[in-house]
This record gives structure tokens, sequence and C-alpha cells, in this order.
């Protein structure tokens, strides 16, 4: 597949394919008629590859460029449906991935906190059991410590985790809107 795919970005936005059969595009086991079939993981990753490398802000526009016989034979309204389903459903997906990022993080931080009191309440009897000494202060800090670490995945989620889950939903969004256009070869 990917020798079937070239691609160029002449212009802000624009995403340029070359290929020999709009088939090519879709996954070859999925059954189903054009506008529900799934795009082939090829063409998905060759798609979102250069989406990445356009500007944030810019529209994006696919341009499919195939043989005089599959321009003229294309169903452009049916093929701009099932890019467009293929990835809204895509986005969909990492909609979840995102709620779900999230309720990990809210449990984690739970966990987290849970495991800091417990430091905290740990740290303040083993002082008050033991005369201050190296050993005493040595295990407190040890419990200080453990308490923080705790919290750091949650920390970790809602501070980084989430930006590039969103960035890839954004994607999908722009590519789920994008214009499509059938133009024969050259």
């Amino acid at each position: 597949m990917s020798e079937q795919l070239e691609s160029g970005t002449s212009q802000s936005g624009l995403i340029e394919l070359q290929i020999d059969r709009l088939s090519s595009l879709f996954d070859p086991f999925d059954p189903f008629p054009t506008p529900t079939r799934d795009l082939s993981r090829a063409a998905e990753d060759f798609i979102v590859g250069w989406a990445r490398e356009l500007p944030s802000k810019a529209a994006i526009r696919l341009r499919l460029h195939v043989s005089h016989e599959e321009a003229s034979s294309a169903d452009q309204v049916a093929l701009k449906a099932a890019i467009s389903r293929h990835f809204n459903y895509k986005a969909e997906l990492v909609s979840g991935d995102l709620r779900e990022l999230m309720a990990i993080g809210r449990l984690a931080l739970l966990i987290g906190l849970c495991v800091l009191g417990a430091c905290i309440v740990a740290r303040q009897l083993l002082l008050s059991v033991w005369p201050q000494g190296a050993a005493s202060g040595i295990l407190g800090e040890g419990l200080m410590i453990v308490g923080w670490v705790a919290n750091w995945r949650p920390l970790e989620i809602f501070l980084y985790d989430w930006w590039p889950i969103l960035r890839r939903r954004k994607i999908y969004q722009r590519l789920a809107a994008a214009a499509v256009e059938i133009v024969p070869h050259r």
C-alpha cells in the first residue's frame, strides 16, 4: 500500500495522495460498502502523518489523484462520507481514551492523597514514640517522600498526559471535516 500512496503538501492545508485505485484507501477486509468502510491502516497513518505537519489553524483538504477511469466513476459524496465517518469515529475513540485517562487520574489522586495522609499520620506517630534522633528523622522523612511520590502519577496525568490525546483528537476532527477532491492523473 505504501508504494501506492504518494503525497505532498504544496499548499497550506492541502494533502495530496496519488493512488492507483480508490479501493486501496479502504481496509480490504471490511465487507461493507464505501460510505461505511474503514480506511486502511496504511492510508490512515499516511494521512494523519501529513495532517500533523500542517498548521493547526489551516483547514485540511484531501486531493486524491487517480486514473481517469477511477475519477470518472468515483462517487465523491460517498468517499467524503466514508473519510469523514472514519475520522469522526477515531475522534470518538480518542475522546473515550481521554475520559478513561481522567478517570484513572482521579482514582490515582484519591489513592495518592490517602497514602500521603497515612504517611503524615505515621510520621507523627513515629516522631511521638521515638525520641528525636537520626533514625527517627530518616524514617520520618522517608515516610514523607513515599507520601509525595504516591502522588507522582496523578500529577503527571493532570499536568502532561492529556495534551497529546487532545491534540490527536483535534487532528481527527479536522480530518473528518476535510474537503475531499478527486482529480485524474496529469
